[in-house]
């Protein structure tokens, strides 16, 4: 797993990947949170907060994840390397943690400049120093579990396809339907359970300063069965 693992890290930064999605990512919640005026902008909320900041990220993530994990298989279906990265000294599922936790390594580096946001703000608070740091840092710990959650679907989706495009939108799909498409179900059918199913509702949660287990058994489910449906599509693709 080790061997994936630095091979995919060494892909992705040995090519204008890797540093143009973590460019991408710091400049578009930059002009939101920064500069362009709307709900999102930090300055015009009054609050020296990062909750534009985490509501804006989850659907940055959405499109970005899925352009990085699109590759992970159909890329090596297409150039007909599968076969070749099957018969490797390693399992199925290590192969696939490998591509995995490179994908979610990528992405973890993205969000850490964001750091910087918290030190900008904490001192002009009105008391100084007055931001809410444990749902701050409950938060980013949310994301991380979103960001796990959307590379497993992401990872699942490029054994889908061997078109990238195609691996590409099933994953926005997939993300969106599990990120706010059963907080909608639930809205239109009145059933409120369906809420619990939906990433949102598990994020937020964790976004109050509040780590229930029950939010990071979920992630941990979802990440887990994405991963597990991946492993399954490449045994049948193997025999």
């Amino acid at each position: 797993m080790k061997a994936i693992l630095l091979r995919e890290i060494k892909s992705f930064f040995g090519s204008i990947i890797g540093y143009l999605v973590i460019v991408v990512f710091l400049v578009l919640n930059g002009l939101f949170l920064w500069v362009f005026d709307g709900s999102y902008n930090i300055l015009q909320s009054g609050y020296n907060d990062l909750t534009p900041f985490f509501k804006l990220a989850p659907w940055i993530l959405l499109l970005l994840i899925p352009a990085v994990t699109m590759r992970s298989f159909s890329d090596e279906r297409k150039q007909g390397t599968i076969e070749l990265l099957l018969t490797k000294p390693l399992s199925i599922y290590e192969i696939v943690s490998g591509k995995f936790l490179g994908a979610f390594v990528l992405i973890f580096i993205a969000i850490i400049p964001t750091i910087l946001y918290v030190i900008i703000l904490n001192p002009y608070g009105n008391p100084m120093n007055n931001m809410d740091i444990g749902s701050t840092i409950g938060s980013y710990i949310g994301l991380l579990f979103l960001i796990a959650g959307y590379t497993a679907i992401g990872i699942f989706s490029s054994t889908l396809s061997d078109n990238q495009i195609v691996a590409f939108i099933y994953a926005i799909v997939l993300s969106l339907i599990f990120y706010m498409g059963f907080d909608q179900l639930s809205a239109m059918l009145k059933l409120p359970f369906l809420e619990r199913i939906g990433m949102d509702f598990h994020f937020k949660s964790m976004s109050r300063g509040v780590l229930d287990t029950r939010d990071v058994l979920y992630f941990i489910s979802v990440a887990f069965l994405f991963v597990s449906a991946t492993v399954f599509n490449l045994k049948s693709l193997k025999k």
